[in-house]
């Protein structure tokens, strides 16, 4: 059966329009519109996505396969799914983004401002994951507590914390990031040398995102996104002194949804080598 034309222009739209890049995000990306595809029990994109990656951050943190002192979120956007289990495993997290709303949006939850994105579905969810149902307030005060800093960060740069200047991490963790960055395979494995320049030999890699994703949508604004596949995921970490040590692929769940063209999620777990 054919895909709707509503789906197949935006498609078409995907591969003729010019890459979006920082100015677009700065100028267009709305964090609250973003945030809807992060909202259970809707049955969105964005539910799938979490279902796949939470089970997989759970399985690594808590459990001590991935921990140390520091570790930095590179893209965190307005979201802190991803920080949840990590701060089982370690004992300061640096947030970072690019759009200075992103940053501000992450602010309001750290603050507990009243008009800050609701988390509490999510929470509760990865408690259970982590077999502590009833622990909600508990895990929230903990990421709180544990997110020290919130910088400005572009992959781009060969220091992506530029100018703050950081010692080596012990963890790196990014979501659904560098493939919304980069416009093609070139600057990709450019950002992905970069980010790790932030991570010490020894140190661990997390990376999740989507493959074969030429778009999404945030709110009525189209955003691009280099299309990725797991040949190519591979050999970039191997070009750039990553082990990869977990891989794993979940084709997406064959429901019509034109909200984006992505074909399935990727979670990656890499070992950064020691220096010879």
């Amino acid at each position: 059966m054919g895909k709707p034309a509503q789906f197949m222009c935006r498609l078409r739209a995907s591969t003729m329009a010019e890459f979006t890049g920082g100015d677009n995000y700065q100028a267009e990306f709305d964090p609250k519109a973003y945030l809807g595809y992060f909202k259970f029990g809707e049955d969105t994109l964005g539910e799938e996505y979490l279902n796949f990656a939470l089970k997989h951050y759970c399985k690594t943190f808590p459990s001590g396969v991935v921990k140390g002192d520091t570790l930095i979120d590179i893209g965190s956007g307005p979201t802190i799914h991803q920080l949840l289990s990590t701060c089982e495993s370690f004992k300061e997290i640096i947030a970072s983004d690019y759009t200075d709303w992103n940053l501000r949006e992450l602010e309001k939850w750290l603050k507990n401002e009243p008009e800050a994105f609701d988390w509490t579905p999510v929470v509760k969810y990865v408690c259970e994951l982590e077999g502590n149902r009833g622990m909600e307030a508990e895990k929230e005060a903990k990421l709180r507590k544990t997110i020290k800093q919130v910088l400005k960060c572009d992959v781009h740069k060969s220091n992506p914390l530029d100018p703050i200047v950081l010692p080596p991490a012990d963890g790196l963790v990014s979501s659904l990031c560098l493939e919304a960055a980069c416009k093609d395979l070139t600057t990709y494995r450019i950002a992905l040398k970069n980010i790790s320049s932030l991570l010490k030999p020894g140190g661990h890699l997390v990376l999740s995102g989507v493959l074969g994703c030429s778009f999404y949508m945030v709110g009525p604004k189209r955003f691009s996104c280099l299309v990725l596949r797991e040949e190519f995921l591979r050999e970039v970490l191997s070009e750039t002194g990553f082990i990869i040590q977990e891989f794993e692929v979940l084709v997406r769940d064959d429901n019509i949804d034109d909200s984006s063209d992505f074909s399935g999620k990727f979670f990656i777990l890499a070992l950064k080598e020691e220096a010879i």
